[in-house]
């Protein structure tokens, strides 16, 4: 037994602090992974700023009520005639009164409940426990016995809990359970929570249905998923569709097509219950998603979330991408000025049975979400917050760069790398500058991808992307000695560009985080992180006389 600090360590534990929680972790006991403070650092700030707009707009609702009953109140007295015309002096005598009248308390700050599935270590409810000031308490929930013995350890050395046989009162409660069945629990409008964090360890589908019942009305849902090798990738479309309800993207721009495809889960899933969903941060980030969307119900919003879904249909060779949504509105305005949507089906297949652009066979990807994948005006506010309190978060560094990156994102799919397409044409690699220039130039938009670094997004097509590239080919020649007859780059060498690229620079070809020094794109969070080394040991036995 040692102490570090105020804190007795016993014998067989060791003590992990991040930021001012500490942990006692035991050898093959619950699960933490010290590399996933990013995460928790990310949704420390995330939720953090959710509470403290939602008690604003609690506090403006509160205050126009308050306004409206005032209101009410002197209409009332004028209609009674309580109040007639008095003297100069008089009206001034009432003025005096009223301003002397203590003012209108405010109201008190709207404290909220997070109820957290997964909880492990009980290292993530214990930050959020200590640095979100508006936080009520925390449900810590572990089907492990052994987990949840450990969140009692770590929450007493916290000071967050209160005696041992009144635990269940403290800011973190502790329940020791299966996760669906303690959301479906509380998904009685009276017993529903603000926050859902699910943090699993692989898939969170099987928790999705729970989750989205049990989240309050305007409620945050925090998701990570680390199945990457079935979301993003095509080595497993059959357990990609089981758990999220479409098929995966073969492309350099997969990780993006990893997210939509657990947003459109999200949103088919709360569509079925009135709900739906507003994305306000998506990100994929080293070898997992964490998203972070806003659960509201309105019956039209539902209606709407047809139109946020497609399908697509990815080119094997060049990777170009050509979008079937699913449905479409109409919209008709009334002669009393009212608006009625009209749902459509969408008319379809929008591309030829081979890709236009090098003639190879498409293969189908989705549904997936193809509505944005940040809220902007959130991304901002979280920025604010980071850069007032860089000193609480251990990633601080690397939360600006991605959520810098996230804010200036396009809303529109997917990403390219100029790398990748040049590979298509066998061509020499124009810098990425040059390509965002002439895009530019050409009347489109540009922005950069948090999911791949040299990575850019584009209001153009995949067409007119090529065309760009095929006016750099006019000066800057392939040679055509390594190109077989029947390869594709020579189909997408046969076209002619549709216009005459420009690849001057242009003043907006930098974004404005590119022109700060930021850590924009994941690094590796610790030395030789990885796969470990192989074993030793392992070899096979040497053959002895008497093996004979």
């Amino acid at each position: 037994m040692s102490t570090q600090g105020n804190i007795i360590v016993p014998d067989g534990f060791t003590l992990h602090t991040e930021n001012t929680s500490h942990i006692l972790l035991e050898s093959n006991q619950a699960f933490l992974n010290p590399v996933q403070e990013f995460n928790r650092d990310t949704s420390v700030a995330c939720i953090r700023v959710w509470s403290e707009e939602l008690n604003r707009t609690k506090e403006e609702k509160w205050r126009k009520n308050q306004e409206k009953r005032a209101a009410k109140k002197r209409k009332d007295f004028e209609e009674s005639g309580q109040i007639k015309e008095f003297s100069t002096e008089q009206g001034t005598a009432d003025t005096n009164v009223e301003t002397s009248r203590p003012p209108a308390k405010s109201p008190e700050p709207y404290k909220f409940v997070l109820l957290e599935a997964l909880s492990a270590t009980g290292l993530r409810s214990i930050r959020y426990a200590k640095e979100i000031p508006l936080l009520k308490h925390v449900i810590a929930n572990d089907l492990s016995p052994s987990a949840t013995a450990a969140m009692k350890r770590n929450v007493e050395i916290n000071d967050l809990g209160l005696a041992e046989d009144a635990l269940s009162e403290g800011k973190v409660r502790i329940n020791e359970g299966d996760a669906c069945t303690l959301m479906y629990s509380h998904r009685e409008e009276k017993n529903q929570v603000d926050v859902v964090d699910l943090d699993p360890y692989g898939t969170a589908a099987p928790f999705i249905d729970a989750a989205v019942q049990c989240v309050k009305d305007g409620g945050l849902l925090c998701v990570t998923c680390t199945d990457l090798s079935v979301l993003a990738t095509t080595n497993y479309p059959e357990k990609c569709f089981s758990n999220y309800g479409g098929v995966p993207v073969k492309a350099e721009y997969c990780h993006e097509a990893a997210l939509r495809l657990v947003l459109h889960t999200l949103s088919t899933s709360a569509s079925r219950y009135g709900r739906f969903i507003e994305p306000l941060v998506s990100l994929s980030i080293d070898f997992y998603v964490r998203i972070f969307v806003r659960v509201k119900t309105a019956p039209l919003e539902v209606k709407k979330a047809l139109t946020k879904t497609s399908a697509y249909y990815i080119c094997s060779t060049c990777q170009s991408f050509y979008e079937q949504p699913l449905g479409r509105v109409v919209e008709k305005s009334s002669a009393a000025g009212n608006i009625n949507y009209l749902f459509k089906i969408q008319n379809g297949p929008g591309v030829t049975e081979k890709c236009p652009e090098c003639d190879s066979t498409l293969h189908m990807a989705g549904p997936m979400w193809s509505g944005p994948l940040h809220d902007s005006g959130f991304v901002t506010k979280v920025l604010e917050h980071l850069e007032a309190n860089q000193d609480k978060y251990g990633t601080a560094v690397r939360m600006k760069g991605m959520l810098t990156v996230a804010q200036e994102e396009l809303h529109v799919p997917f990403y390219f790398t100029p790398a990748k397409i040049s590979s298509f044409f066998h061509c020499t690699t124009p810098a990425l500058e040059e390509i965002a220039s002439a895009l530019l130039h050409a009347g489109h938009k540009i922005s950069r991808s948090h999911a791949c670094a040299g990575s850019l997004k584009t209001t153009a097509t995949r067409e007119e992307v090529h065309s760009v590239f095929r006016s750099w080919i006019k000066h800057n020649p392939v040679k055509m000695d390594n190109v077989s007859e029947n390869s594709p780059t020579r189909r997408l060498l046969a076209k002619e560009p549709s216009f005459e690229a420009n690849f001057k620079k242009h003043p907006d070809s930098v974004t404005p985080s590119g022109k700060m020094k930021l850590v924009r794109y994941q690094e590796n969070p610790t030395s030789h992180w990885g796969p470990g080394t192989k074993a030793v040991g392992g070899s096979k036995r040497k053959r002895t006389k008497d093996d004979n």
